[in-house]
């Protein structure tokens, strides 16, 4: 990577509206620094995001998260404070065709409410209150380009952005590849490292309650699968703020199915999911029928192992956070993106106070 005078920090991209951006986001501002999140998609959220239908909004990324570390406990406490999360589950079983069992797990869980992007849009709202900000949505990022004042951003349009003095991609590595590559050895190779696994996930709105399964309450919330395709299903109507809405699923597949059925059509997906689940009943078990349902397909879900580093930079005014770099949770997207967004304060601190001390 070539060593060249870092630049100032006062006018920052961010490449994708995920909590990771956001949450760098809103560490920059707090500074004084102007930022723009660029984002493909129509709104915030990224995994976080929830789909919005007729009957019902489900959750098909995050379900739950916890918090471990203290400033994220923080803002948890924050968030729960402003009503914008709720403890849950509350009552979570494992399952299996075998029978269905409590799981008692005494770290607490969490979901936004009445959606999980309430988190996301709360945030984005947040940074968009200071100055000199903006939140570009529907806007692809296909190319970087440098100019003497700076980074220049192109979108699949054509359209420049810029120049800012730092980029941030909180993209999947594969999607940051093709950005970083032409400009930094070392991102780019750190992208290629970084292998991702892929991940399906059903839903079904259903027309009627679910009955009661063998052995379990009739009020639980969230169980793990024990099934060669499907590894978790919750019930989204059983969060805080959907109570009114119908008996609604969100069937998360494991990760092993999901890149074997990867190119599946999502309606095949979510047929099998549902079949999946089906057999947690007896087979005699009058179950209601779906109104909806189809699949959505995470291709780049989690890293295929843990990584130590929570964000990279360079020299030249690029970097890359998210929990693609870590464990696939909240909280490490959180962190990694809050913890980026202080490293680069903090060495631009650190360059001025040498910068003065250099010019005395």
């Amino acid at each position: 990577m070539t060593t060249v005078t870092s630049p100032s920090l006062s006018n920052v991209a961010i490449i994708g509206a995920g909590i990771t951006g956001l949450a760098c986001a809103n560490r920059l501002v707090e500074h004084g620094v102007a930022v723009t999140v660029f984002d493909k998609a129509r709104g915030p959220g990224g995994r976080m995001s929830t789909k919005r239908l007729d009957q019902a909004q489900l959750d098909l990324g995050a379900q739950a998260f916890t918090a471990r570390d203290p400033a994220f406990r923080d803002a948890v406490a924050d968030w729960l404070a402003s009503g914008l999360v709720a403890r849950w589950p509350i009552v979570s079983y494992q399952a299996s065709p075998n029978g269905w069992q409590l799981h008692h797990d005494s770290r607490p869980r969490y979901t936004g409410a009445p959606r999980m992007s309430a988190i996301t849009r709360h945030l984005a709202a947040r940074f968009q209150a200071h100055p000199q900000t903006a939140l570009q949505l529907a806007t692809l990022i296909e190319a970087l380009h440098r100019s003497p004042k700076g980074w220049q951003l192109q979108d699949a349009q054509g359209r420049g952005y810029g120049p800012f003095d730092h980029v941030v991609l909180t993209t999947p590595p594969p999607q940051a590849l093709p950005l970083v590559a032409p400009w930094e050895t070392t991102l780019a190779e750190a992208c290629q490292a970084r292998e991702q696994r892929s991940c399906w996930a059903a839903w079904a709105v259903l027309d009627g309650p679910l009955p009661t399964p063998p052995g379990s309450q009739s009020d639980w919330q969230m169980a793990r699968i024990e099934h060669p395709a499907l590894r978790l299903v919750s019930r989204n109507q059983t969060k805080p703020g959907r109570e009114h809405q119908p008996e609604s699923l969100s069937l998360m597949a494991h990760l092993d199915w999901s890149e074997t059925h990867l190119e599946d059509d999502p309606q095949a997906v979510a047929e099998s999911l549902w079949a999946a689940f089906t057999t947690l009943f007896p087979a005699d078990t009058p179950l209601p029928l779906r109104v909806t349902s189809s699949a959505h397909r995470w291709r780049y879900a989690q890293p295929s192992t843990a990584d130590d580093q929570l964000y990279l930079y360079s020299d030249s005014g690029l970097a890359m956070c998210g929990d693609s770099f870590t464990a696939s949770r909240v909280e490490s997207a959180w962190v990694s993106g809050t913890q980026s967004a202080q490293a680069l304060i903090d060495r631009s601190v650190h360059n001025r106070a040498s910068s003065s001390h250099s010019n005395k």
